[in-house]
């Protein structure tokens, strides 16, 4: 008997922007796998593609831009082919979405329980009672106490941590097989961001939904995710298990990342920071995207490094990559 497909399989995915100055390669040959009930971290700086990559998987990129190649294959079915009808009917249900800011989600003229109830009722042939029912219970799976009054409440009436709590139910509330969330947590206090973070890992290990968490904080992902991809430029140049990638990163974007963090660092030590800027996604230097920030970048890497693996289970884009197993040998 063969194995079930991935929830999700991204092959060679790429999503420009064809704008008046140029072309701009927001996402660019990116591919990676998300198994049922696993987390992946979507990591990088501003601009690195992250949120692009995101929506181009929902189909919600506008114009100007596309998707010019790659395949999205959700449980084998490709969404960059899907007609509209079914990308909709797929969008919400089985795949769902939570927005840095819970007010993308929530409309702030309606009551909660009418926009938990239209959630599930443009998906199942369900009647009210028992859709009430079950955004009932997925607020009180969230954390949210006195959800049958919380129901009745409008969402100027809850505080922030509150406000993305629903927006997580909603996201959860028809069991989808793969949530996409795109910082969540940013805006919220340590505490709040701590709490969601342990019921999402709660309801993820309870639904087998699996996981794509985008953000630019290695802190979170450390704790939240089985498998991380680090961007830079449109593309993804470092991925492996999340434990191997942080302990032993081997691209030098990577190491700076994780050099910036002031908890790696030592006390009254500054910081490692990564040397100049984001280089301009219409102006990307010729060959590796980091080689103007790099400090092993040589003539080499004025060619476009392919993807390689030089540890097991992890996959580089880069031509000097750091080995500690090797060197240490």
């Amino acid at each position: 008997m063969s194995a079930p497909p991935p929830t999700l399989q991204v092959e060679n995915l790429r999503t420009h922007f064809f704008t008046k100055a140029g072309v701009i390669k927001a996402v660019d040959d990116v591919s990676f796998t998300v198994d049922r009930g696993q987390v992946l971290g979507l990591v990088g700086e501003s601009g690195s593609g992250k949120t692009v990559t995101g929506f181009s998987i929902l189909g919600l990129v506008d114009p100007p831009g596309r998707i010019t190649d790659g395949r999205i294959l959700f449980k084998g079915e490709d969404l960059a082919t899907l007609p509209p009808a079914r990308l909709r009917s797929l969008r919400g249900a089985r795949i769902a979405m939570i927005f840095q800011d819970p007010m993308m989600t929530l409309n702030p003229v309606l009551r909660i329980d009418t926009q938990m109830i239209e959630a599930v009722r443009a998906h199942e042939s369900v009647d009210w009672a028992t859709a009430r029912e079950r955004a009932r219970d997925t607020l009180g799976m969230v954390g949210i106490p006195s959800p049958d009054e919380r129901l009745k409440a409008y969402p100027h009436q809850f505080s922030g941590g509150m406000r993305q709590r629903v927006a997580i139910a909603i996201a959860l509330i028809n069991k989808p097989d793969l949530i996409i969330a795109d910082e969540p947590t940013t805006a919220l206090d340590v505490t709040i961001q701590g709490q969601i973070l342990f019921e999402m890992q709660k309801l993820l290990r309870q639904t087998g939904t699996a996981l794509i968490w985008i953000t630019h904080d290695l802190t979170v992902v450390a704790g939240l995710a089985d498998r991380i991809c680090v961007m830079y430029a449109g593309r993804i140049v470092e991925s492996g298990p999340i434990d191997g990638v942080l302990d032993q990163p081997a691209h030098p974007y990577t190491q700076g990342l994780i050099g910036s963090v002031p908890s790696r660092n030592k006390r009254g030590a500054p910081l490692q920071q990564i040397p100049g800027m984001t280089p301009s996604l219409l102006k990307l230097p010729r060959g590796c995207a980091f080689r103007t920030r790099c400090p092993r970048a040589d003539a080499t890497c004025h060619a476009e490094p392919e993807i390689t693996t030089p540890l097991p289970d992890r996959a580089v884009r880069c031509y000097f990559p750091t080995l500690p197993d090797r060197e240490a040998a």
